[in-house]
């Protein structure tokens, strides 16, 4: 589980693909503090850490990771966000986020606004339901508020810190990012038709 504060970035230093696997080689601060079968997620994706060599570690995302977001676009010199799971001493600054992508989005836009910047991204409309005014979102993994939710549509704000602490700095239009809806909306979702039948 994680909490979507992102406070490590990783860079893609080599990829290759396996049957329908894909496998990447990446160099980070946290390395040196990581171990075999630990799971960390890249871009809001939870992934397991499967070698370490020096500064650098290695993951594979399967076919399925590899569809529902843009981890099978990463190449090398490409930067991910990175986040350890959460423990529970941990703050929970963020909101909780599983590392399971549930689609990917467009960015449709990003203006800077007063030192900050609102980014806008597209998404499919078969995900509405799971979108709410002010709610929590992860985007690439970083917990964010939407807002100007519409249909298939909704903005974030971006402070200075996220942007120069995460991959924010990179994503402009046409760029594809994962998106994890919250959890709880999940549920409770899934819930209403029983609610409503009684």
């Amino acid at each position: 589980m994680f909490s979507g504060i992102i406070k490590n970035l990783g860079t893609v230093v080599e990829t290759f693909t396996e049957g329908s696997n894909k496998t990447f080689w990446i160099k980070s601060d946290l390395t040196p503090g990581l171990h075999i079968d630990q799971s960390l997620c890249h871009n809001g994706v939870c992934l397991t850490v499967e070698e370490i060599k020096e500064d650098r570690y290695r993951v594979t995302a399967i076919q399925e990771t590899l569809v529902k977001s843009n981890i099978g676009q990463l190449e090398q010199g490409q930067v991910v966000n990175l986040e350890q799971s959460i423990t529970m001493q941990t703050l929970l600054d963020g909101h909780i986020v599983q590392g399971h992508v549930d689609t990917t989005g467009t960015c449709l836009s990003k203006v800077e606004d007063n030192g900050s910047h609102i980014f806008t991204f597209k998404y499919s409309h078969l995900f509405n339901d799971l979108i709410v005014e002010k709610g929590s979102i992860a985007v690439n993994g970083v917990s964010l508020t939407a807002f100007s939710c519409k249909d298939g549509i909704f903005s974030v704000g971006i402070i200075p810190f996220t942007l120069d602490h995460t991959n924010f700095k990179w994503i402009g239009p046409g760029d594809m990012v994962n998106l994890e809806f919250d959890i709880i909306g999940k549920y409770v979702k899934k819930a209403m038709p029983g609610f409503l039948a009684q």
